[in-house]
């Protein structure tokens, strides 16, 4: 994990948890001491709380099964806020031939925009043409993208001019531009609707809690997987609970959950680095995101409008191992600046990258494929011989279907009695609902009254931390009273994306918001100090040069 000193705080549980599935007060002390008093078993313990896990938390606890998430780091440390930013089909998996997998995934698309519409939208991106044939090629090709969405379609596709190109997206090389393919998807915060999804799940009864890495998997009289120890990285000490199904959905690090029960588990993942790069506004000053067909690796790649930034991605790198802390390699990073400055008028350079980030693929293995960007971004159940039930592969867009086919394992598996999945039409935390859609708190739904509200409570909380990224003092408090926050890292590459869109501005302003944390959790200026010291260190990621 990060290299993060976590200390316990007094003091962090003053709002009462209610419940609902839009209000509730998540309070990391009150859930560990519910977990750890608790006697009798749980019917599911979910281990890792990126996407996946959190899914499988919001399903099972909404069918009404007692359910504890424990995850090793943050929610959304790893894989889960490191996406392309993007709900979609996956243009890509059409060309592949996966018709099931994209017709899957634009279905959840259009799920997922009906419940969680204050972080989820439509986003029109444009095909550039510089050859005769593309037009015809990649029209007809997202002609089908919008059959296969049927009702769910987002938005009709069709051919546009040079001039309809160049005024949706100015900053477009325009030397051979003969015009361009219009079609649309879906564009969301992954981390901002993670933290919805375990507010979500808390609502309904589960109890998640970060920083707590599973450590030991516990066993019956006849062998078989009852419950698990894990460590507190906040306060220490470890701890034993049962349960009736243990899930193991850590992404990436699936296989090394899966050698706690068998040391010689053969691998089940391909790990595979994907890296992204944040420029400013001025390369993508429009509505419009970019869509680039064919790399020369033989991946598409997206230059996309975000939070007032422009994020260009992706690679596709096979790596050793999983890492919590993947570094981007200066190649990955020459060749987004090398593909984008084909189809940039202004060719960006190093110095105008304000962030870069690098997520790890939990890619399933397969004998057949000749490198990572062929492997199917299918998901995988196994079920081991003593029950551990794990879940790899699979992609953010169709995490609550992947969460649904894993809990009706788990049912099976844990003996429990058997319920339907109510998660189709479940609004997600945040779900706006008539409450606040536009403005600078547009991401927290019907929870910006209560952040505006919580700037007018004293002096200070009003506060700008920095002009260019928006971010108030009331969103760093509101960050660790209501989101489980613990960390300056959690407050400002998570619960914000300050660290994504712009890591220098973050960096600048981490002392304010380790001032904020420590004035919330009652700690000193050493906690402080530390707190500082290991956001440089994962901030230091984050650039392409040192800090």
């Amino acid at each position: 994990m990060s290299p993060v000193t976590l200390e316990r705080g007094p003091g962090m549980c003053d709002l009462p948890l209610m419940h609902g599935p839009d209000r509730v007060a998540m309070c990391r002390d009150e859930f560990l001491e519910e977990i750890r008093a608790r006697r009798d078993p749980w019917d599911i313990a979910v281990v890792g709380g990126g996407a996946t896990g959190a899914g499988i938390a919001v399903d099972a606890a909404a069918r009404g099964y007692s359910v504890a998430l424990l995850e090793q780091g943050d929610f959304g440390q790893g894989t889960s806020s490191r996406s392309t930013k993007l709900v979609h089909g996956g243009v890509r998996y059409l060309q592949q031939g996966n018709v099931p997998l994209v017709m899957e995934a634009l279905r959840e698309r259009g799920l997922l925009l009906r419940n969680a519409p204050h972080l989820v939208r439509d986003l029109q991106f444009v095909v550039p043409n510089y050859v005769w044939w593309e037009a015809p090629f990649y029209g007809i090709g997202l002609r089908i993208y919008d059959m296969l969405a049927g009702k769910y379609g987002f938005g009709p596709s069709g051919l546009l001019s040079r001039e309809a190109v160049l005024e949706r997206i100015p900053t477009l090389e325009r030397d051979g531009l003969r015009g361009g393919v219009l079609y649309h998807d879906g564009q969301f915060d992954d981390s901002r609707l993670l933290i919805n999804l375990v507010q979500t799940a808390a609502a309904l009864g589960a109890r998640p809690v970060n920083y707590a890495r599973v450590t030991r998997l516990c066993h019956d009289g006849g062998g078989f997987v009852a419950g698990l120890s894990f460590a507190d990285l906040e306060a220490g000490g470890e701890h034993e609970i049962r349960a009736r199904c243990v899930i193991n959905a850590t992404g990436p690090f699936c296989d090394e959950v899966r050698r706690l029960e068998d040391p010689g588990a053969a691998p089940m993942i391909a790990p595979s680095q994907g890296v992204h790069v944040v420029l400013g506004k001025r390369f993508l000053p429009g509505d419009t995101a970019i869509m680039v067909p064919h790399t020369r690796d033989g991946r598409v790649m997206f230059a996309i409008p975000w939070h007032g930034h422009c994020v260009v991605g992706t690679t596709d790198t096979p790596v050793p191992r999983a890492e919590l802390e993947p570094r981007p390699l200066p190649e990955e990073i020459d060749f987004i600046l090398e593909t984008a400055a084909g189809y940039l008028a202004e060719p960006p350079a190093r110095d105008d990258i304000l962030s870069v980030f690098a997520g790890i693929r939990p890619l399933v293995k397969s004998g057949e494929a000749s490198g990572t960007a062929a492997l199917s971004r299918d998901h995988t159940i196994h079920i081991s011989n003593s029950g551990l039930l794990t879940i790899a592969g699979g992609k953010w867009t169709t995490y609550r279907k992947m969460a649904e086919d894993c809990v009706d394992h788990a049912i099976v598996l844990g003996h429990l009695e058997e319920r339907p999945c109510t998660t189709r039409d479940l609004p997600i935390h945040g779900h706006a609902g008539g409450a606040e859609t536009g403005g600078p708190l547009a991401q927290y739904g019907s929870d910006a009254g209560g952040v505006a509200a919580l700037a007018r409570e004293r002096p200070g909380l009003s506060a700008v931390l920095h002009e260019g990224l928006g971010i108030t003092a009331a969103q760093v408090a509101w960050a660790a009273r209501h989101e489980m926050a613990r960390t300056v890292e959690d407050v400002l590459a998570r619960r914000t994306r300050a660290l994504v869109l712009d890591a220098r501005s973050a960096i600048a302003i981490a002392p304010a918001v380790a001032r904020l944390l420590a004035d919330e959790f009652r700690r000193d200026q050493a906690w402080q100090a530390r707190q500082l010291d290991a956001f440089l260190q994962v901030a230091s990621h984050f650039l392409p040069g040192p800090i």
